[in-house]
C-alpha cells in the first residue's frame, strides 16, 4: 500500500498491536468493564480464573500471576532456596532479565554458550558447567523455539539439579507433542506486551507441577501473607492486576491460532528469502515454534538495518551485547571471546516484522528489500 501525501509506501512496523486490539475490541472492552463493576483489582476473581486457565493451556498443575517475568523467575528461584553461594546456569545469550533474576536471590549466573543451528542452550557446553555448586539449569526458549530438552533434563536428574524454564517468548510452543512450560520443574512467562500473550501492561506468570512451589509463589507475591495480616514470611509486592488478567483470559481464547498465523508467516519468510544470502533460523524436528521472532544472520546487519529502515520496514536486534560484555555483570569476570558462538551472532542478528496480521505482500515487501540490498552488495564487491 502507498501513502497518497507521500508517494511512498507505508511504514512497515516491527509489530502492530493496534491491529490485535481492533480485532478483539469488544470482548476486551467488556472483560475490562467487568472487573470496573466488580471492583476487585487486586486478586480479584479474574486472576484466579485466568491463573487456571493459563495451567490448563500450559498442560500444568498450578499457575500463578506475577507482575513480570523477572519476578516469576526470581520467585520460583527463591521458592527452591536458591540463594547467596549457589550457582545457576543459563544461556549467555538471553535476555539480561534471565541473569538479573539468579543475581536478585544472591547466586551467581554461570553462561553457556549456544547451540549453532537453534541459537538455544548447549547441552554439550552446559555439561561442561555443572559444579558443586550448581543448584538449577535455566534454559530459555528463544525466539520461540523450545530448547531441546531432554539432554538438559537427563544432566539434571543425573546432578540433582532444579530445571526452571525461561518461556516468558514461547506461550504455547511444544517440545516433542508436550507444552513449554510443563517440562521442567517450574517455568516463568513474560505477558510483556509485544509477547505472543501479551498485557496491556507488564504482567507475569509462574507455571509449576510443585504444590509447594506453587504455595510459596502465592503467599510470596502478596507480602507473605498466609491470610489477610499474618505474614509467614518476608514477601514482596509483585501481583498480577486483574485488570490485565481479565484481558490476557480474552486473548489466551485466540492464542492457538495467532501462533498459527505466525508459523504460516515464517514459512512464507522463509520461501521467499531463499538464495538472498541471509541464514535462516533453524526448524527444530522436536520443537514447535511459536515464532515470537522471525530472526535472521546477516553480516552486513547494520546496512542492511539501515537500508530497511530507508524503506519504511521497521527491524529489531535481539540481543545486540550478550550478557557477559554488558556492564552490569563485568564482576562475573567474563572477557571477549568466551563464548565465541554468543558473540558472533550478536553481530549478525536482525529480527523482521512479525505478528499475526502480517501480511503476505508485507512479507513479500520485506523480503524483496533484502534481497535487492544484498545483490547491491554483492555488485559493489564485484
Amino acid at each position: 500500500m502507498t501513502s497518497v501525501m507521500t508517494g511512498q509506501q507505508a511504514p512497515l512496523p516491527f509489530i502492530d498491536l493496534g491491529a490485535e486490539y481492533g480485532n478483539q475490541q469488544t470482548e476486551i472492552e467488556s472483560a475490562i468493564a467487568t472487573v470496573l463493576r466488580n471492583s476487585g483489582f487486586v486478586l480479584g476473581v479474574e486472576l484466579a480464573r485466568f491463573e487456571n486457565e493459563f495451567a490448563a493451556f500450559c498442560e500444568a498443575a498450578h499457575a500463578k500471576g506475577v507482575d513480570c517475568g523477572l519476578s516469576a523467575l526470581e520467585l520460583i528461584l527463591r521458592a527452591y532456596g536458591i540463594g547467596s553461594g549457589d550457582e545457576v546456569i543459563t544461556a549467555a545469550n538471553t535476555f539480561i532479565a534471565t541473569a538479573l533474576a539468579i543475581s536478585s536471590v544472591g547466586a551467581r549466573p554461570v553462561l553457556v554458550d549456544i547451540d549453532p543451528e537453534t541459537y538455544n542452550m548447549s547441552a554439550a557446553a552446559l555439561e561442561g558447567a555443572i559444579s558443586p555448586r550448581t543448584k538449577a539449569i535455566i534454559p530459555v526458549h528463544l525466539y520461540g523455539q523450545p530448547a531441546d530438552m531432554d539432554p538438559i533434563l537427563e544432566l539434571a536428574r543425573e546432578h540433582g539439579l532444579y530445571v526452571i524454564e525461561d518461556a516468558c517468548q514461547a506461550h504455547g510452543a511444544r517440545y516433542k507433542g508436550k507444552r513449554v512450560g510443563s517440562l521442567g520443574n517450574a517455568a516463568a512467562f513474560s505477558f510483556f506486551p509485544a509477547k505472543n500473550l501479551g498485557a496491556y501492561g507488564d504482567g507475569g506468570m509462574v507455571v509449576t507441577r510443585d504444590g509447594q512451589v506453587a504455595n510459596y509463589v502465592e503467599m510470596a507475591r502478596n507480602y507473605g501473607q498466609a491470610e489477610k495480616y499474618h505474614h509467614v514470611m518476608r514477601g514482596y509486592n509483585c501481583r498480577l492486576d486483574t485488570l490485565q488478567a481479565a484481558i490476557l483470559s480474552v486473548k489466551l481464547k485466540y492464542l492457538d491460532g495467532r501462533n498459527a498465523a505466525r508459523r504460516e508467516h515464517a514459512m512464507s519468510y522463509r520461501a521467499r528469502l531463499e538464495n538472498t544470502g541471509a541464514i535462516l533460523p533453524a526448524m527444530a524436528t522436536f520443537a514447535e515454534a511459536v515464532w515470537h521472532l522471525f530472526v535472521i544472520r546477516v553480516q552486513n546487519r547494520d546496512r542492511l538495518r539501515a537500508h530497511l529502515a530507508e524503506q519504511g520496514i521497521s527491524t529489531g536486534i535481539h540481543y545486540p551485547v550478550p550478557i557477559h560484555l554488558q556492564e552490569a555483570y563485568t564482576d562475573l569476570g567474563y572477557k571477549p571471546g568466551d563464548f565465541p558462538v554468543t558473540e558472533e551472532y550478536a553481530g549478525e542478528l536482525l529480527s523482521l516484522p512479525m505478528y499475526p496480521e502480517l501480511r503476505e505482500d508485507q512479507i513479500g515487501r520485506v523480503a524483496d528489500a533484502i534481497r535487492t540490498f544484498q545483490e547491491e552488495q554483492t555488485s559493489a564487491a564485484a
